[in-house]
């Protein structure tokens, strides 16, 4: 699943903390990247794992990083001076995905702030307690649909009515976070989750060819098994480590492993890619 659980050493660290992943001497330099990297790259659920790895390492390659972030301030703030510090440029703003005039404000900011929107990636998602089907009431479900398939859905609306061409917008790049999840079902754990992220595969798929000739490429990544702070939520943080042993490279993945997936869909490199799904799962 996208955001599983770090050990609790792990734990103690900051979200930022993903050691190695900036060169400061290398910070903003680009690297075949997209529009020159000269706009803004909002990124959700920015604030820790997969999204806070993202965003500095983007940064490090010369976007500006726009990191939205439901709760947990001073984690998005840690992200937004780790990125300065390399010599980056990036902002933290408070936004709930699922409410349409939050979203807007938040990409308001970023091109106010940062420049013209190049790029989005949707990687804001929630699970709740592991639970067996039976025991999944319709409220759950529908926190988890807001979030994690209604969130993308309306983040994507707003990139892509500023990026396309045909509104006057130069072209971008939409990254969509999804799960293994979203192929194994999840069973007796997370099916809504799972269910949440399939429906998230089928948008991108839909999305990236319509948006395609209007010069936004949306493409999608599919993270394993990976140490991030998600999975406590679920009520069982070292799931990552009782799970390493089915997986075939026998260890969990590093929020570091998805950024760079996710960071070269967004970049020139991946200027053909769309409709793309890239699974960074240790072999699942």
């Amino acid at each position: 699943m996208a955001e599983p659980a770090r050990t609790s050493a792990q734990r103690t660290r900051l979200p930022l903390a993903v050691e190695g992943l900036v060169d400061k001497k290398t910070a903003g330099k680009q690297e075949g990247n997209a529009l020159t990297m000269k706009g803004s790259l909002v990124i959700t659920g920015g604030s820790r794992g997969i999204g806070a790895a993202t965003a500095i390492l983007a940064a490090s390659r010369g976007y500006k990083v726009c990191l939205g972030y439901l709760r947990n301030e001073v984690a998005a703030a840690g992200v937004v001076a780790e990125i300065s510090r390399a010599g980056g440029q990036a902002i933290a703003v408070a936004a709930d995905v699922g409410d349409e005039a939050q979203v807007a404000a938040m990409f308001d900011r970023a091109e106010t702030e940062l420049g013209p929107l190049c790029g989005l990636v949707n990687n804001a998602g929630i699970l709740e307690s592991q639970a067996v089907f039976s025991a999944i009431d319709v409220a759950r479900f529908y926190r988890l649909l807001r979030t994690n398939l209604i969130g993308p859905f309306i983040c994507a609306k707003e990139a892509l009515r500023r990026m396309s061409t045909a509104r006057g917008g130069a072209g971008g790049a939409i990254v969509n976070v999804s799960s293994v999840a979203a192929r194994t079902g999840a069973p007796f754990e997370y099916v809504d989750y799972a269910a949440s992220k399939g429906a998230l595969d089928s948008l991108t798929a839909g999305l990236a060819r319509e948006a395609a000739p209007v010069g936004v490429r949306v493409n999608l990544v599919r993270p394993g098994f990976i140490y991030t702070e998600m999975h406590a939520a679920g009520g069982e943080p070292d799931r990552v480590d009782r799970l390493a042993n089915t997986i075939p490279m026998a260890r969990g993945g590093k929020p570091d492993e998805v950024a760079r997936a996710i960071v070269w869909l967004l970049s020139d490199s991946a200027s053909y890619a769309v409709g793309t799904t890239i699974g960074v799962t240790g072999g699942i």
